[in-house]
């Protein structure tokens, strides 16, 4: 499990790319390497993942077909920075919401507003995630725990993020026309599936 609070981003230093899997390697400080162990859990932009190897300066992870195909981590390339989490651990605080790390889709940035003192960075998103993007509801983008503003249109949400979240996680460097792994929150997910399908089964 996760919290969402993304503890920095870092370098991808090689990728490998094999068939239908990748062998993604991440050079990571020392403080977050410190008693990691193969077969941990790292969430690498929000996605979890198995450390498979590692060294005093990086982390080795395969990544599969099926990640590949549903997160952003197919296109990176080596140098771009991803943000990083290690998994949670009992006593921690939870200063986000908790995550699990398996990544529903992506969501494209269609707008970045800049202000004094924060920036709001607005989002496209799938149809079929309608129901469960609510106006201050909790989701997880590229890892990072955030709440969704006010308004949700038909295919569009925003956040707003403060300075500290723009010097510690990637969101800091993002474009228009990135694309973004969006977890759903799971405690929405599965409130609005079970009322859904109760209707359904009523009739109503």
């Amino acid at each position: 499990m996760f919290t969402g609070i993304v503890r920095g981003f870092f370098p991808v230093g090689r990728i490998e790319k094999l068939n239908q899997l990748y062998r993604m390697t991440v050079l990571l400080p020392s403080t977050l390497l410190e008693g990691l162990e193969t077969g941990a859990s790292i969430a690498v932009n929000g996605c979890c993942l198995t450390v498979t190897a590692f060294d005093r300066e990086s982390a080795t992870f395969d990544v599969m077909k099926e990640t590949l195909r549903v997160t952003n981590l197919g296109a990176l390339e080596e140098g771009d920075q991803v943000n990083i989490e290690r998994a949670a651990r009992f006593g921690d605080e939870i200063g986000g919401h908790l995550l699990s790390g398996h990544i529903h889709d992506t969501v494209q940035i269609c707008d970045i507003k800049q202000e004094q003192n924060n920036v709001t960075v607005c989002f496209q998103f799938a149809p079929e995630w309608q129901d469960y993007i609510l106006p201050k509801g909790y989701v997880s983008l590229n890892g990072c725990s955030l709440t969704i503003g006010e308004k949700v249109d038909e295919r569009r949400f925003c956040v707003h993020l403060i300075p500290e979240t723009l010097r510690t996680t990637s969101f800091g460097t993002a474009e228009v026309g990135d694309r973004v792994n969006l977890e759903i929150d799971s405690q929405t997910q599965a409130i609005v599936t079970t009322v859904k399908h109760y209707l359904e089964s009523t009739g109503v």
